[in-house]
């Protein structure tokens, strides 16, 4: 029997300050090599400061962090060139040219600059924007030159923290891609949003923080990933059917929208599910005449002890 490979970031009751502030307040978190796992929480959760653990920004005062095999509790510095983390603000000098910045660093973090020809391109970054200084770049551009830097490190765990900021469509589309390449690769990805619509269809595991803390994890299948409130038939983010006017209990929400005949996003289904509701697909496709099995949410999603999901790439440990 091959034994299981550690986990690529492993956090254990990790606590960590900012100041006197709890910005963890024991976090316990396992992810796989190759997953790609959703970080999802309000404002002050703790996402952000879960990446910068990870990259060995912010000190863990007490409990255990371990990632890519290296205790950053030890030394913080030990992963620092095989992690790539793209931050909210654009870490780019404006008098350099694209092709100086990503050369720059690459360079810097120790990296091979073989393949930035490529990475630029990749990027639609090539042409006369390669050689365009920083500081006249649209924010979206900006956002790409940083993207670029970090994929042409070639880094063994990335971390994003709202990655699709400041990106058009085709912009977001572009990440989305790279994010995958980067997965099929045997790169593992942790990824900080409040935008779940945008990064859920990447994610192989969603992990819900609140308070420094991790108190939810599921599969992406189950995620909620905004459905309308207050209408009757629908079913408000976290209410038992039971509880809407004119959806009976034991109803779950749909939450991927569908073209014609499928089941429109957030149109609550009678879908007879036990209880709790658990994550499930197919349950309600012979109740709207010609559509296809809707997704539903996972009501009770989480996982129990240190136990993961079948096929999930995070667990709460």
């Amino acid at each position: 029997m091959v034994p299981a490979m550690p986990p690529v970031v492993h956090l254990r009751n990790a606590v960590a300050l900012t100041g006197r502030f709890p910005a963890l307040a024991g976090v316990d978190l396992a992810v796989e090599q190759g997953s790609v796992v959703v970080l999802e929480g309000s404002n002050g959760a703790g996402k952000t400061s879960v990446l910068r653990a990870c990259a060995g920004l912010l000190a863990v005062t007490s409990g255990a962090i371990e990632v890519l095999g290296c205790d950053l509790r030890v030394d913080r510095t030990a992963v620092r060139r095989r992690v790539g983390m793209l931050g909210h603000a654009a870490a780019l000098y404006d008098d350099l040219t694209v092709v100086e910045s990503v050369r720059f660093a690459v360079r810097a973090a120790g990296g091979d600059l073989a393949g930035l020809d490529a990475v630029l391109e990749r990027l639609e970054l090539s042409g006369r924007l390669r050689r365009t200084a920083v500081g006249r770049l649209s924010a979206g551009q900006r956002r790409r030159v940083d993207l670029a830097a970090l994929v042409a490190r070639r880094p063994e765990l990335w971390l994003l923290d709202e990655p699709h900021a400041s990106l058009d469509a085709a912009g977001r589309d572009l990440v989305d891609a790279v994010v995958r390449d980067a997965a099929a690769g045997g790169a593992t990805v942790l990824v900080a949003s409040h935008e779940l619509q945008a990064v859920v269809p990447l994610a192989d595991q969603v992990v819900t923080l609140a308070g420094g803390r991790v108190v939810g994890c599921c599969s992406p299948i189950g995620v909620d990933v905004g459905v309308p409130a207050g209408a009757a038939g629908v079913v408000p983010p976290g209410v038992a059917g039971g509880e809407v006017v004119g959806v009976p209990a034991g109803v779950a929400r749909v939450v991927q929208a569908g073209s014609a005949g499928e089941v429109p996003a957030g149109v609550a289904v009678a879908v007879p599910v036990p209880d709790p509701v658990t994550s499930t697909t197919g349950a309600a496709a012979a109740t709207v005449p010609g559509a296809p099995a809707p997704t539903v949410t996972c009501e009770a999603g989480t996982c129990d002890g240190a136990s993961a999901l079948p096929g999930a790439g995070a667990h709460v440990a």
